[in-house]
C-alpha cells in the first residue's frame, strides 16, 4: 500500500507539469493587457512598459515558462502583480475558507443524499421513488447562482434570518453551503438509488432476507455495504469539484474562498495568482481521488493495490 501511494504523488508531477503548461499559454491567449491593467488607463506607454519589463511579459514565451518552472521546483508561485505579495500567502489566506465551506458542503450532501437514494431504492416505482428522483433531476438542473439569489432573497431579505453574504460567523456559513450541497445531493441521491437497486437484487440479498433477517439490517448492513463503492467514487469526485468549482458561489456570496480570488485575478489579469490557485486546486483534486482510491481497500477488503 506505501508503494502504491509513493507511486500515485509521484505521478502527480507529471500531471501537474501538464496542468501548468496547458494554463500558461491559455493565459497568455487571452486578449487584453495584463501591464496596461494594472498601470491604468491613464499611464503612458513608458509607464506600461515598465510594468510590462517587471513582470517578464516582455521575454519570449518560453522563456517566461522556463523561468516559471524553475521557480515552481523551489515551491516559489511567484509574487502578486497586484498586491505585490507572494502567491502562497494569498493562496493559504484563502484555502481555508474554501475548505471550510466544501467540507460544509459534502456532509450535508451525504446526510441527505445516501438516505434519499436508499429510501428511493428499497420503495422503487412509488411515489416517494418519484418524488425524490424528480427532486434531484431538479437540483442537477437548477443554476448555482439563481439559487444563492434566491435562497439570499427569501433568507436575508425577507426573512432576515441569516446575512446575505461575507464571513465571520456560523451563520454565513449556511446559504452558500446549502447552495452548494443543492446541487451535490443530488447525484449521490441518484447514484445512491441506482447502487442500491443493483445490490438489492442480488442472491445474497435474497438469501439474508430467507434467513429472516429484518429489512432494517438486510438494507443496512448487507446492501449498503457492498454498494459504497460507487458512493465513495461519486462522493470523492464531487468533493474535488466543490473545492474547484465554488468560483460562482463565493462570487455570489461575497465568500473570501480560492474561487473568488480567481475570479479577481482573471478581471485584474494577475497571472501568478492565476497560476499558483488553479495548480493548488489541482493538487487537491489529485490527493482527493487518491484518498478515495485508498478507501475502496477500506471497505471491500478484496480490493489491494500491489
Amino acid at each position: 500500500m506505501l508503494q502504491y501511494v509513493i507511486k500515485r504523488l509521484l505521478s502527480t508531477i507529471p500531471v501537474l507539469i501538464g496542468i501548468s503548461l496547458l494554463l500558461f499559454f491559455m493565459l497568455r491567449m487571452l486578449p487584453g493587457d495584463p501591464a496596461q491593467v494594472l498601470a491604468g488607463q491613464m499611464a503612458t506607454p513608458e509607464e506600461v512598459d515598465l510594468i510590462r519589463h517587471q513582470l517578464g511579459l516582455d521575454r519570449p514565451v518560453h522563456v517566461q515558462y522556463a523561468f516559471f518552472l524553475g521557480r515552481l521546483a523551489r515551491f516559489d508561485l511567484g509574487r502578486s502583480a497586484r498586491t505585490q505579495n507572494p502567491v502562497t500567502k494569498e493562496i493559504w489566506a484563502r484555502l481555508p475558507n474554501t475548505m471550510l465551506l466544501a467540507v460544509v458542503a459534502i456532509t450535508l450532501a451525504c446526510l441527505f443524499g445516501i438516505p434519499a437514494g436508499i429510501i428511493s431504492a428499497v420503495r422503487p416505482y412509488t411515489w416517494i421513488d418519484y418524488l425524490v428522483t424528480s427532486t434531484a433531476i431538479f437540483g442537477i438542473s437548477m443554476p448555482v447562482f439563481w439559487l444563492g439569489l434566491m435562497l439570499v432573497v427569501v433568507f436575508a431579505v425577507w426573512l432576515h434570518w441569516l446575512p446575505a453574504g461575507g464571513t465571520g460567523s456560523w451563520q454565513h456559513v449556511i446559504l452558500p453551503s446549502l447552495t452548494l450541497a443543492a446541487f451535490v445531493v443530488a447525484f449521490i441521491a441518484r447514484m445512491t438509488r441506482s447502487s442500491m437497486i443493483e445490490v438489492l437484487s442480488q442472491d445474497y440479498t435474497t438469501t439474508a432476507r430467507s434467513k429472516g433477517l429484518k429489512e432494517q439490517v438486510v438494507v443496512i448492513k448487507h446492501a449498503l455495504k457492498n454498494a459504497l463503492i460507487p458512493i465513495i467514487t461519486v462522493v470523492g469526485l464531487q468533493f474535488g469539484m466543490l473545492l474547484g468549482g465554488a468560483v460562482l458561489t463565493e462570487t455570489v456570496f461575497a465568500w473570501p474562498g480560492l474561487g473568488r480570488l480567481i475570479v479577481d485575478s482573471i478581471l485584474a489579469r494577475d497571472y501568478p495568482v492565476i497560476q499558483g490557485a488553479i495548480l493548488v486546486f489541482g493538487l487537491l483534486y489529485i490527493l482527493v481521488n487518491l484518498v478515495v482510491d485508498l478507501l475502496y481497500a477500506y471497505v471491500d477488503p478484496r480490493i489491494r493495490y500491489d
